[in-house]
């Protein structure tokens, strides 16, 4: 399991929070709590599908995440205690990030599709 330390930035300040990276989650998911001190309000509702099939509902926000240099705004979802703080794919490719297969490093891409 490969974990990635980020900052995260809001309208209050800016917090440093260590993520589980899961490329198969779409969005990022970071404790509700975290946002709410840095002062980030929900947007939306959204409809997830968990691993177990279930079918839950999630308020989600754009985010500022900085990770290894770049820093761009990615959709968040606000977890509440239940939820795994994660990483998401959606985070990684607006951050032009993939991660290694053999050695599950996150690293900057090479290029990105254009297509």
């Amino acid at each position: 399991m490969t974990e990635a330390r980020v900052r995260i930035f809001g309208p209050k300040g800016t917090r440093d929070v260590s993520l589980v990276v899961d490329t198969g989650s779409e969005d990022t998911w970071i404790a509700r709590k975290v946002l709410k001190e840095i002062g980030v309000e929900p947007r939306l509702t959204r409809s997830y599908r968990t691993i177990n099939n279930a079918h839950i509902q999630r308020e989600v926000a754009p985010v500022e995440v900085e990770f290894l240099g770049v820093r761009m705004p990615c959709p968040t979802v606000f977890a509440e205690e239940e939820d795994v703080n994660v990483l998401g794919a959606t985070a990684l490719e607006i951050l032009g990030l993939e991660v290694d297969p053999r050695s599950h490093e996150i690293r900057h891409a090479e290029a990105l599709a254009a297509y």
